[in-house]
């Protein structure tokens, strides 16, 4: 797509890429390197939802989900009806800073995602992929966390072995610390403090308008909280930016009271890598409408203006169903995900989520992490790129991904309900999955879809 500016915009444009040069040389100077940004004070609401949205009980989110499929139907006749949903402009600030650099040919961004993930299906270390478990976990959700900690142990890594990366926006105790080691004796943990500037408000974000949506959105599943969105941001744009993380490729994302159901006799990773997959999920679900009311036209307004960053036989199918031009509400639910971290360490998904950031969503409505990501590995990927893992028996509260397959669930031991699978439940994303890439669903599905 042909972009043309104006004189006084390329003037404009240009003078952005002039500053941005100067400021980046400045900032890697010894005499400016102790710079501090203005941000709120490092105290956050955890009354109503913190990192994992620990306060509502798996009647709340069930009921939650039911509302989010009476909203997908809604949107799904507002699409036949040729009614398109609001939306607001794009940050004109944003889009200028992408135009100057496009303008300038000062960064290289048409390189295919794929480019940046490649390197990482290499094996280089005797086969062992770079990997870990990541999680985002509160010092007084130390009980829940080693619940999970102890299904993933036995279920998979007390025969793997890959290291344990913990983060929060405080120092953790050394209580919880050393409960963590007694629970992982055998693997490296690694604790980190979450930058302040990756849980705070960035300074183009009007806070008395944040906090005016959150008042509006007071009915809304964690609409009033301020610290889900601040995690939200963070899982979207920040955690794979921690140093902690830099010299992996790979990561599992574990959150407290999650529970593995089955043996996982493999390693997820090298199957992964020796594969060639770069993201993997469990569960997929509708989102709830009125949390992300533009977060649609303003990620296709992105891809309009950046046709370079969608891929070829992408998995749009999952998340549209008339081609793009209104969302399904369909994600992939984020709080289990194997994945290449070079996904979102690539250019494409860089501006796509400073374009979102720009925009206010995370603040002004309760975007969340789950559609940014799905909406972005389901354009930017080759759709056989994504995989579902069927056979890992998963649960979040309150939902469960059991295997549908007799000899699977026999032989990897599972304990789950095979009639409490989410898949193909109605307001689950399983039936567009499978339909988007072309899969065959299993011989007995209709058993499990009521």
């Amino acid at each position: 797509m042909a972009v043309f500016l104006s004189k006084r915009l390329l003037r404009f444009a240009l003078f952005v890429s002039v500053a941005l040069l100067t400021l980046v040389a400045l900032r890697n100077h010894s005499s400016t390197q102790d710079y501090v940004a203005e941000y709120l004070p490092a105290s956050f609401d955890f009354s109503l939802s913190g990192f994992t949205g620990g306060g509502n009980s798996p009647q709340q989110l069930d009921a939650a989900g039911k509302a989010a499929e009476q909203q997908r139907e809604a949107a799904e006749a507002a699409a036949e009806a040729g009614v398109a949903p609001e939306s607001d402009i794009v940050d004109a600030g944003a889009k200028a800073l992408q135009d100057a650099a496009s303008a300038e040919g000062t960064l290289d961004l048409s390189k295919d995602v794929m480019d940046f993930i490649k390197p990482s299906f290499t094996r280089t270390d005797g086969g062992r992929p770079k990997a870990c478990f990541v999680t985002l976990v509160r010092n007084n959700e130390l009980h829940d966390m080693v619940n999970s900690i102890r299904k993933v142990q036995k279920r998979f890594n007390e025969e793997f072995r890959y290291d344990w990366i913990f983060l929060n926006d405080v120092e953790f105790t050394q209580e919880f610390k050393d409960k963590i080691h007694e629970e992982i004796p055998n693997s490296v943990t690694k604790f980190g403090v979450i930058p302040h500037e990756h849980w705070s408000y960035p300074d183009y974000i009007d806070q008395t308008k944040a906090a005016q949506t959150r008042e509006k959105m007071a009915n809304i599943i964690y609409g009033a909280s301020e610290s889900y969105r601040h995690m939200c941001r963070f899982q979207s744009g920040f955690f794979w930016r921690h140093p902690l993380l830099d010299d992996y490729d790979w990561y599992w994302r574990v959150e407290p009271s999650i529970n593995l159901y089955c043996d996982i006799k493999y390693d997820v990773f090298k199957w992964m890598q020796d594969n060639e997959k770069v993201y993997g999920f469990t569960i997929s679900i509708h989102e709830y409408l009125s949390t992300i009311p533009t977060l649609w036209d303003t990620s296709m307004e992105f891809f309009k203006e950046n046709p370079e960053y969608v891929a070829k036989d992408n998995l749009m199918k999952f998340i549209s169903g008339d081609n793009g031009e209104h969302y399904n509400l369909c994600h992939f639910w984020s709080n289990f995900e194997i994945a290449n971290l070079n996904l979102w360490r690539s250019p494409a998904y860089k501006a796509y989520f400073d374009a979102l950031d720009h925009a206010g969503g995370f603040f002004y409505e309760r975007w969340g992490d789950a559609p940014v990501h799905s909406i972005a590995a389901s354009i930017i990927l080759p759709k056989d790129k994504i995989h579902y893992f069927s056979d890992i028996g998963y649960h979040h509260p309150p939902y469960d991904n059991c295997p549908l397959d007799d000899r699977v669930w026999t032989e990897n031991h599972c304990d789950c309900d095979q009639k409490n699978d989410f898949t193909f439940k109605g307001y689950s994303c399983g039936k567009e999955y499978y339909d988007a890439q072309g899969l065959k669903r299993p011989v007995n599905w209709e058993e499990y879809s009521h």
